[in-house]
């Protein structure tokens, strides 16, 4: 990446503060473009889920690995039971979505507190594991919340094969007019489901699988406690990227960490941080880190920067930090700041291998958060920051409660948040297609059929807050 003028600006800069330039292409169709990272994690696509408690869990990790990102399971939660998130996300089919199975005699009042857990809005009915029919939320309109959906299901069912062809499953959903297909084995057990776009982006996406076709998922260990133990219990529960996880990356406990991770020569990455300057990525490539998280403060639930005054600009500081990493045959995520696809593309260009998200995919119906609706009947979920009162109390739940209520008195980040769901793109699948779009896109317009080329070709301008205004669409005539 150059700047435009080919002088780097005197000042940090954010995402809001630059533009890319259009270069001279011959890449004619986004489709040609290879959106797969160079990490080692096996991602075919530059984005992972941030290790948030509000955000990561086995819903969002098997969606998101299906279309080929990555997701990282918190440190909060219990190792027992991130071993049985990683053993229930590898079990799942890479082409079929799992379905919410009801059995014959539960309520309608079940159904409907279940269906808005999954983006294809519909329950799947099995008795002995094969599949008897399919309620949706049109079929328990102005029904009694006490029939059994034995009453109100569809039973004119299209089922297929778990090998099925996508543009197979699509025409015959078109012509059933059935809002999914059920995926059955040999036996006629159910497998999964496949809605008609989920068809359709299994030939836009690669599943980021391992070794032995099952999905691929990520896990977060801290820096305090046994940390090889920890270690030595995820990777052997199957993790395939380990993240050493604190806000401030550049500090002794982080160093002994990753020397005692790297101890256990793991064969799969080793993820670290969060750092914001070269300085800070050699501390930490030196100690064993593959891949370095980059961002102090940029994120939506953070207030770190207000509280502490500590940050830097998150367009400048991956930059800064890509360009040492690159020196040192190590990579960089780029952790927070993104809202919309041109962040992540800019996060790219200045040389991130992915872009890790949080909040904007807080408001999906793959978060792991009950849906709720406002006063006005708008669905949102429960966003909270890490460093929260909220997360805080979580982490030190087995500690005193005078210890607790010591520590509480320092926490940092917002602990209530409400993330409303977009209408049009109510699913984290949806926000993918938006953010993949964009940045294929992107890399079009810089004449870059990989992200290793867009790095190099994209060409960076620095502008004035009106030069952003005047890029946003307006949703109204001024």
């Amino acid at each position: 990446m150059r700047f435009l003028d080919d002088r780097t600006p005197p000042h940090d800069l954010t995402y809001d503060d630059v533009f890319m330039v259009p270069r001279r292409s011959s890449v004619s169709s986004r489709y040609d473009v290879d959106l797969a990272t160079g990490d080692g994690t096996g991602a075919t696509l530059p984005l992972v889920v941030a290790n948030m408690t509000a955000i990561a869990g086995k819903r969002m990790a098997e969606t998101v690995a299906r279309r080929g990102g990555l997701v990282v399971i918190p440190q909060d939660i219990p190792l027992p039971v991130v071993a049985d998130v990683i053993a229930e996300v590898k079990s799942r089919h890479v082409l079929l979505d799992t379905p919410i199975v009801l059995r014959p005699d539960q309520t309608v009042a079940e159904a409907l507190s279940l269906i808005p857990k999954r983006s294809h809005s519909a329950a799947v009915v099995v008795g002995d594991g094969r599949p008897l029919g399919v309620v949706t939320e049109d079929d328990c309109a102005e029904v009694d919340r006490f029939a059994q959906v034995r009453d109100v299901m569809s039973t004119e069912l299209v089922t297929v094969s778990t090998d099925v062809d996508p543009r197979t499953a699509f025409d015959a959903l078109g012509h059933a007019r059935a809002p999914l297909a059920i995926g059955v084995d040999g036996d006629g057990r159910l497998v999964g489901v496949l809605t008609r776009t989920g068809a359709l982006r299994s030939t836009l996406y690669t599943p980021a699988v391992d070794a032995k076709d099952r999905l691929r998922i990520a896990a977060a260990i801290g820096v305090n406690g046994d940390v090889a133990a920890k270690a030595t219990e995820l990777l052997d529960a199957g993790v395939d990227c380990l993240v050493v996880d604190t806000a401030h990356g550049h500090q002794d406990r982080m160093i002994d960490a990753l020397r005692r991770v790297r101890a256990l020569s793991p064969e799969v990455p080793v993820a670290a941080g969060n750092v914001v300057d070269a300085d800070g990525v050699r501390t930490l490539v030196e100690a064993g880190a593959d891949i370095i998280k980059v961002g102090v403060g940029p994120g939506a639930m953070c207030t770190t920067r207000m509280m502490t005054g500590v940050g830097r600009p998150q367009f400048s500081a991956v930059l800064d930090c890509s360009t040492q990493a690159a020196e040192l045959g190590a990579h960089v995520w780029a952790d927070g700041g993104v809202r919309h696809p041109r962040d992540v593309a800019l996060a790219l260009a200045a040389g991130a291998s992915s872009v890790m998200i949080g909040s904007w995919f807080a408001g999906t119906h793959e978060s792991p958060g009950d849906l709720m609706l406002d006063s006005e009947g708008r669905a949102y979920k429960v966003s909270f920051g890490m460093a929260s009162a909220r997360a805080v109390a979580n982490r030190t739940a087995t500690e005193s409660s005078f210890d607790r209520a010591r520590k509480g008195l320092y926490e940092e980040g917002i602990s209530s948040s409400r993330m409303y769901l977009d209408p049009e793109r109510p699913g984290v699948e949806d926000l993918i297609d938006q953010i993949s779009a964009g940045v294929r896109s992107a890399c079009t317009y810089a004449g870059a059929r990989t992200l290793a080329e867009f790095h190099e070709r994209a060409v960076v301008g620095v502008q004035s807050a009106a030069g952003y205004h005047e890029g946003r669409p307006l949703a109204t005539s001024w």
